[in-house]
């Protein structure tokens, strides 16, 4: 079963992030620039929280709150699930199902940050494991295993 360390191996180390001082029009402005739905929240190089669409829309929209003039730390998700890189993908999957989260950060024993995994990932990771059983089986079934 691939790890979470397998995923970001695939799809890269590199974690996009935006200080909790920034203004949440700052942080939207490099979620769009960057074609992402969210940002790690990281302060003198420690996680401090997460940014989120859902944190813009339920903190910042949904309390009519200026995004120019709200910090991203006030509107921070801060209860951060994170899993270590030996996490499986499976077990992955459910922690987010059960916390109803779409970004996991992936930390080491020293609780350094190695990256972030998406649902996107997760999916795509899924699709290519499934795509690459059937291709066995078809091989399998007509005798080229």
């Amino acid at each position: 079963m691939p790890t979470a360390q397998d995923l970001l191996g695939k799809k890269g180390f590199s974690i996009h992030f935006v200080p909790s001082k920034s203004s949440v029009l700052d942080g939207v402005v490099r979620m769009n620039q960057l074609r992402v739905g969210a940002l790690v929240v990281m302060d003198d190089g420690r996680l401090k929280g997460m940014f989120t669409e859902r944190d813009v829309l339920t903190r910042v929209v949904g309390m009519n709150r200026d995004p120019a003039a709200t910090k991203v730390g006030e509107v921070m998700t801060t209860n951060v699930i994170c899993c270590a890189p030996t996490t499986d993908l499976d077990e992955i999957s459910s922690m987010m199902k059960t916390y109803r989260i779409r970004h996991l950060p992936v930390r080491d024993h020293d609780d350094d940050l190695l990256g972030l995994i998406s649902i996107g990932d997760v999916n795509a990771m899924h699709a290519s494991a499934q795509a690459a059983t059937l291709n066995y089986l078809s091989e399998y079934v007509y005798g080229r295993a």
